[in-house]
């Protein structure tokens, strides 16, 4: 009885090794995703705390507000109100403000700027008291010509432009979760300001 199954029993073993063999070959190809962190189910109402200025630059933290709650406002996915009454709280900080020329004509008059507006943004969980996500160096960038040429633009017009950037980031990374927007590297930001170019910038970029 043993001679008779002793050969389809090898085989058994050795097929089964194969096959978790060329299992374990398959799975080191898997890319690991993480499922988005979205919002817990009793976070109904969101409130937005005002954001904390720490540049020299007046009344940013005021643009910063609006735009963003007109955009929870316009979505209608969570209900915007009072901090007091929130489930859920958006704060942070504006931190860094950068606004330099990055092109010049013959006479070396700067025909090009480039705004990096950078933030710090945090998404708490009011019942909980927990940060819920957390985006650092959350940055809004544009790179305009001056309002002296075709297309320019002034640089409030700019500034404009770079809240509705955050305002979007900002909203999509609360609705969409985990990866949906992530913060840049400091040194992406904006590069060195050379010595020889006019401090034009309410902080020069240090790596």
């Amino acid at each position: 009885m043993n001679k008779r199954f002793s050969f389809p029993s090898v085989a058994f073993v050795a097929f089964f090794a194969s096959f978790a063999f060329l299992t374990s070959c398959a799975q080191s190809d898997v890319v690991y995703r993480p499922s988005p962190q979205i919002l817990p189910s009793h976070i109904r109402k969101i409130a937005i705390r005002p954001f904390v200025n720490k540049t020299q630059q007046f009344a940013l933290e005021d643009k910063l507000m609006i735009s963003v709650t007109n955009r929870f406002l316009t979505d209608g996915t969570y209900k915007m109100t009072s901090l007091d009454d929130a489930d859920g709280i958006v704060s942070g900080e504006i931190a860094r403000y950068i606004h330099i020329p990055i092109a010049y004509d013959a006479n070396l008059v700067a025909t090009q700027y480039k705004l990096d507006v950078v933030t710090h943004i945090r998404f708490v969980d009011k019942t909980t008291n927990e940060i819920l996500w957390e985006e650092t160096n959350l940055v809004g960038t544009i790179a305009y010509p001056t309002s002296s040429l075709p297309g320019g633009m002034t640089e409030e017009q700019a500034r404009e432009i770079v809240w509705e950037q955050l305002a979007k980031d900002i909203h999509k990374r609360t609705i969409k979760g985990f990866g949906s927007v992530t913060g840049e590297s400091k040194r992406k930001i904006s590069p060195s300001v050379p010595s020889s170019t006019p401090a034009t910038t309410e902080e020069k970029y240090k790596p």
